[in-house]
């Protein structure tokens, strides 16, 4: 029924000023953002939210901002976390790493980190440290932040050795010396790089798992971490106000965590095998989603809207290029520079006028690509792109002010 929830759900929303109209006319339109924050908080309070927030089992909270606007949100506290470690509780890989009572190391952005010792600061009283040791760092007893810098590709020896030394602390707390490494690929891929690059392989000790849930991983710095770790490397894709919702297994492929959730796929644009993902969602009791526009596309395995065939969580929709065949996402790109070389690292594609574009890119080895290589990848982001492309390669991309990297700059 074209989206539309059930009788049960829609009992949950009777009394939620925001869905009042839709209520009324016996139909959801897909949520967009700006609504969620129109009249925020009044049009979701209710006497239930109104008292939790008393109690403390509702509290405020601010999205990332890392894909799109920080947006206000009411949630149960931990409600991530909660999340992520049913996730991880459930998952058929990795599930006796959390049983074992596994200590959880987060190498991410910086923005992660500068938020737990916030909370912990608070907690306390006390103003939080420009840079907090790692005491201020443990979010709960089970979860440690290690990066405090912004461009990890600018970590200098002494901070690498700082943080092999704090996973070392956290592996040493395991009866058997085991860890679960949480990471942004990126993050991880530079890590591995400059423990290289120092010699301080001895000093780096392997993971039993590790889950990469941050940001969009390419297809480059997955096969870079593999030949690296021999552990399950796991891929969750979620976001701040939903929780997780799917993850993928050690083979690769996607499986739905949708409790409380059901998934929608529309076309990013008519005859596009692109699919934005419109979520319905309960799972938080003090802010249900109905048929919200997450941002996120995603491609399946038959071009089909189908849920359950997702293969690829592929971008942002306001981060597609539109091009003379099409949208492009983030995604395509990745796998793109994946077919014609492992070699890429970071990656940018900058667009110059209407016809042209430059892309930028670093390798693993440090060393550009042949003139093979170049010529090959040149020719098929242009067929990719429907642009005329010509090959940068840099000693150094930076990192976006969020700690997130963007694939692409210029407007289209």
């Amino acid at each position: 029924m074209d989206g539309q929830p059930t009788a049960e759900v829609i009992e949950q929303l009777r009394d939620i000023p925001l869905y009042r109209e839709s209520l009324a006319q016996g139909y959801f339109p897909v949520l967009d953002k700006p609504e969620i924050a129109r009249g925020f908080p009044e049009n979701w309070m209710t006497p239930r939210l109104a008292a939790a927030l008393a109690a403390g089992e509702a509290e405020y909270v601010l999205s990332t901002g890392t894909n799109h606007a920080r947006m206000q949100l009411i949630r149960p506290p931990y409600f991530l976390l909660h999340s992520y470690y049913r996730l991880w509780r459930e998952h058929p890989d990795i599930s006796g790493t959390w049983e074992s009572g596994c200590r959880r190391v987060s190498l991410t952005t910086v923005l992660a980190t500068e938020h737990v010792a916030r909370i912990n600061a608070a907690r306390s009283g006390v103003p939080p440290q420009a840079v907090p040791a790692l005491e201020d760092r443990w979010l709960d007893d089970r979860t440690c932040y290690l990066n405090l810098r912004l461009d990890p590709a600018l970590w200098e020896r002494d901070e690498v050795v700082r943080m092999l030394q704090e996973i070392e602390t956290a592996r040493r707390a395991h009866p058997r010396g085991e860890y679960h490494l949480d990471c942004s690929g990126y993050h991880l891929a530079h890590l591995v790089r400059k423990v290289g690059e120092e010699g301080l392989w001895d000093e780096f000790p392997p993971p039993a798992s590790i889950i990469h849930a941050y940001e969009y991983t390419p297809v480059n710095v997955r096969r870079f971490l593999r030949q690296h770790f021999d552990c399950p490397l796991i891929d969750l894709f979620g976001s701040t106000e939903l929780g997780y919702l799917y993850y993928s297994d050690r083979r690769g492929a996607y499986w739905p965590h949708l409790d409380d959730m059901s998934v929608e796929l529309h076309p990013v644009a008519p005859g596009s095998t692109i699919f934005e993902l419109i979520v319905s969602s309960v799972r938080n009791p003090y802010m249900p989603l109905i048929r919200y526009r997450s941002g996120d596309c995603v491609r399946t395995q038959d071009g089909t809207p189908d849920p359950s065939g997702i293969t690829q969580f592929c971008g942002r929709q306001k981060e597609l290029l539109h091009t003379p065949h099409g949208p492009v996402a983030q995604g395509d790109l990745d796998r793109c520079i994946g077919e014609a070389t492992a070699r890429v690292f970071l990656h940018q594609l900058r667009l110059a006028g209407p016809a042209e574009a430059r892309l930028a890119y670093t390798t693993f080895d440090g060393a550009p690509l042949d003139t093979t290589e170049s010529a090959a990848l040149e020719h098929a982001v242009g067929e990719l792109t429907g642009r005329h492309c010509r090959l940068e390669h840099r000693a150094h991309l930076p990192i976006g002010p969020s700690g997130k990297y963007a694939w692409l700059a210029g407007a289209a």
